[in-house]
């Protein structure tokens, strides 16, 4: 797809009918992409025909009119993903963050853990790969939330952020990538960070063996959730932070169709977890 700095085309269905409205990108994640920061204009600056007041970096929400999914109209290039991500909740990353969320301090110690939900992740892929799948987490961080990590023969992480990995995952290349055969391929909360889901999506369609599950999982905000079928949400969401993207289940759908894949099951997860609340979507697809 066209990777356009602002999204002209919606992120999952390629849809052109995009319904937007004004909003802003939290202060943490701007000065994190764009070294941009939060200004206070006063009278003193001496703007004639601009009101004083607090400035934030403005942004517009998006979603798309044929499969609902609502997004962040700017699109993060690989730069500044990597500037984002870098050393993700991190001593630097962490600092930062509480400076400006405060808040952000009492709930970074719900994602020290291994995340409660992933129990649940276990029972719904459990039956359908072999006993001892070898596992890529496609986005999957230390490997610690890994789905199935005890029973795995092989798991391997493919990611940007560069962390060390926990015993027995190993952090792995595109090159290896593709030259390993694997009955699992996982990413679970990725696709709401990344700029270009569909080509994410294509990029693991890719590297899957006919017989390959993909598990997608993501977060079922609580916008999306509470009306899953509304075309009005972009009205409602007046700020932005690393979740760039609000699938639906229909977007979701869509999504992994229009890169070749057959969905399987689709499942509601609960999920409490740090900033995660509510419950999750989880996709299981096969080749088509």
């Amino acid at each position: 797809m066209s990777k356009d700095r602002i999204a002209k085309s919606c992120i999952c269905c390629g849809g052109k009918v995009l319904n937007k409205s004004p909003a802003i990108l939290m202060p943490f994640v701007a000065k994190r992409v764009f070294d941009h920061e939060p200004v206070m204009v006063s009278p003193e600056w001496g703007m004639q025909d601009l009101q004083t007041g607090m400035a934030y970096s403005v942004c517009n929400t998006i979603q798309c009119n044929d499969c609902g999914v609502t997004f962040l109209d700017i699109r993060f290039s690989d730069s500044e993903m990597a500037a984002l991500y870098a050393n993700y909740r991190g001593e630097e990353y962490e600092r930062l963050r509480i400076h400006y969320e405060p808040g952000y301090a009492r709930r970074a110690a719900a994602y020290t853990g291994r995340f409660t939900y992933i129990d649940q992740m276990d029972a719904f892929l459990r039956p359908l790969v072999p006993a001892a799948p070898a596992i890529l987490d496609w986005g999957g961080d230390t490997g610690r939330n890994t789905p199935l990590l005890q029973q795995a023969s092989l798991v391997h992480v493919y990611d940007i952020s560069n962390v060390a990995t926990v015993d027995g995952v190993s952090a792995v290349s595109m090159d290896i990538v593709k030259q390993t055969r694997y009955d699992l391929i996982v990413c679970n909360q990725v696709l709401e960070h990344v700029p270009y889901p569909f080509d994410f999506i294509a990029e693991m369609a890719a590297v899957m063996d006919d017989d390959t599950i993909l598990c997608i999982g993501v977060p079922y905000e609580n916008l999306m959730r509470s009306q899953p079928a509304s075309r009005e949400i972009y009205k409602q969401k007046h700020h932005w932070h690393e979740h760039i993207n609000f699938f639906s289940a229909e977007s979701l759908q869509k999504m992994v169709m229009r890169a070749g894949l057959r969905p399987v099951e689709m499942i509601l997860i609960d999920a409490v977890q740090g900033d995660l609340k509510g419950c999750i979507a989880v996709l299981a697809c096969r080749r088509a």
